[in-house]
């Protein structure tokens, strides 16, 4: 018998998680004013931290990236689950939807560098698709449930028009346009 050691992951200490947080809050306030370019060293001094804290959560730019998408991600299902209690079905999936378009629109800066992320890495995809189409089947689910909506529109699909509602805007004022064309497909949705 060897002096073998077992290695046990320990809970992060608090300090840790409020750092991490406060860098994925600033990394997205900066990303989305600077884009891709914006410096790591500016996401450090807006979280009040020191570089070093800021690599030792994210050793690369890439992961910093990865992290703030998923972090973006998650705000996005947590509201999902915050509207599955509201009385009005095909409201709160509407105000989920509405949620991704200003999201959108408030991070347009970053927009590229996060798709770039997302496509390079089968994972965050994976991730990301599994998460969104969870929290949209969740309302959807409460519309279909309610009566309120065709039952023929898989969540994939809704996020696939979500989606192209943003890649067809090019213009500076897109998300009026959008926030009505999603309201469009939503009356769409509705039983007859």
């Amino acid at each position: 018998m060897g002096n073998a050691t077992v290695k046990t992951r320990r809970k992060p200490r608090a300090d840790s998680l409020r750092n991490r947080e406060l860098l994925l809050d600033a990394a997205t306030r900066i990303f989305s004013v600077g884009g891709p370019q914006a410096s790591l060293e500016a996401v450090a001094r807006q979280a009040g931290v020191g570089i070093g804290t800021l690599y030792r959560h994210f050793p690369t730019r890439e992961a910093l990236f990865d992290a703030v998408y998923r972090h973006e991600v998650d705000h996005l299902v947590e509201l999902a689950e915050k509207l599955a209690g509201e009385a009005d079905t095909v409201e709160a999936l509407r105000k989920w939807l509405h949620a991704n378009v200003r999201l959108v629109a408030t991070k347009k800066g970053m927009i590229g560098a996060l798709q770039l992320v997302a496509h390079g890495s089968p994972d965050l995809k994976a991730y990301s698709l599994e998460r969104l189409t969870g929290a949209v089947r969740l309302l959807l689910d409460r519309t279909i449930a309610a009566g309120k909506t065709r039952s023929d529109i898989p969540p994939e699909d809704l996020l696939r028009t979500l989606i192209g509602i943003f890649y067809s805007q090019s213009t500076d004022d897109w998300q009026p346009t959008a926030l009505r064309l999603v309201d469009i497909f939503v009356d769409g949705l509705r039983k007859r």
